[in-house]
């Protein structure tokens, strides 16, 4: 590689770094890190509040194995990945580790979650077309729509990880049309997060 592509490519990352601080990202990033911790942490606390004084967590999990079907669990998750996160996804992860093969359902969460998100991408699009609806949502999303104008691939990144609902993150890029291709690829970093997600929960209960 000569030195003229090195010296252009360490420009080009400059220049990329300085923007993303000029703009806030790295502020956002931040906080929404710290953020983040708190859903956790209280999801932990709950997990354990109620494994150690009301019920234990394996016994209702079991219950809820016995109980509910598998293709209804995953119907739900599916429409609540599709419709801005509304339920959290630890719930089935956990809800997972129960099940005749753990890996193989914590998989399919995954990929639902995923395309759950993609639904959510063609929400968003469809919505521009649709002038109350996408006013209605200029509004509601207004801060996240800004953000998602500014950093693009970054924002998706970021709901792809963090533990923020990724179908809000997904309806976002759809209305200012971000690339598909580009977004199927930083989505794909939502696989990542269950990985993680499952190996701790997995230990957990």
């Amino acid at each position: 590689m000569s030195q003229h592509t090195k010296t252009k490519k360490k420009s080009r990352i400059r220049l990329l770094h300085q923007y993303y601080k000029f703009t806030g990202f790295y502020s956002f990033l931040g906080g929404s890190l710290k953020k983040a911790l708190t859903p956790i942490v209280l999801f932990v606390i709950a997990l354990l509040c109620v494994h150690f004084f009301v019920i234990d967590i394996n016994d209702l999990l079991i219950k809820m194995t016995d109980t509910f079907p598998p293709f209804w669990v995953l119907t739900v998750f599916f429409i609540s990945e599709s419709i801005l996160g509304l339920i959290p996804p630890e719930i089935f992860i956990a809800w997972s580790d129960k099940m005749p093969d753990p890996i193989l359902y914590l998989s399919l969460i995954a990929v639902l979650s995923y395309a759950g998100g993609i639904i959510s991408y063609f929400m968003g699009r469809a919505s521009t077309k649709i002038n109350a609806v996408h006013n209605y949502l200029e509004v509601k999303m207004a801060k996240h729509l800004k953000n998602a104008r500014k950093w693009g691939g970054f924002l998706i990144v970021v709901g792809a990880i963090l533990p923020v609902p990724f179908a809000v993150s997904s309806m976002a890029a759809g209305m200012i049309k971000y690339p598909f291709i580009n977004y199927l690829l930083f989505g794909l970093l939502r696989f990542v997060r269950f990985a993680i997600y499952g190996a701790a929960i997995f230990n957990l209960v």
